[in-house]
């Protein structure tokens, strides 16, 4: 694959020559010069230690890259998406010590 045909957010098939045993699916995070960082979504049961080790993430070369398919017996990553929002009106006092209520008297 080459990198033109690599877009962020993108779900592609990898393959790592080290780390893992088996093909994996992840979506790009992040494009670099030759290669791009996964975050794993889905792979073979027989990688889950070395996954977790990776904390469910990778950097894998442009060649080992591939658009993906649905992989027969394979696992779905957990990935839990926090989403933080402001809430508008007034934070709640906090408060008074009984200390300072004491010395108000």
């Amino acid at each position: 694959m080459k990198k033109a045909d690599v877009k962020e957010g993108a779900i592609l098939a990898g393959k790592s020559e080290e780390e893992l045993k088996k093909p994996f699916q992840g979506k790009v995070e992040k494009i670099y010069e030759n290669s791009a960082l996964l975050s794993i979504t889905s792979y073979d049961p027989i990688d889950e230690t070395a996954i977790s080790d990776l904390n469910h993430k990778i950097v894998v070369n442009f060649k080992n890259l591939k658009p993906a398919r649905a992989a027969k017996g394979s696992k779905v990553a957990a990935i839990n998406e926090v989403k933080v929002e402001k809430v508008k009106g007034d934070a709640p006092k906090p408060a008074e010590d009984k200390k300072d209520k004491k010395d108000k008297k």
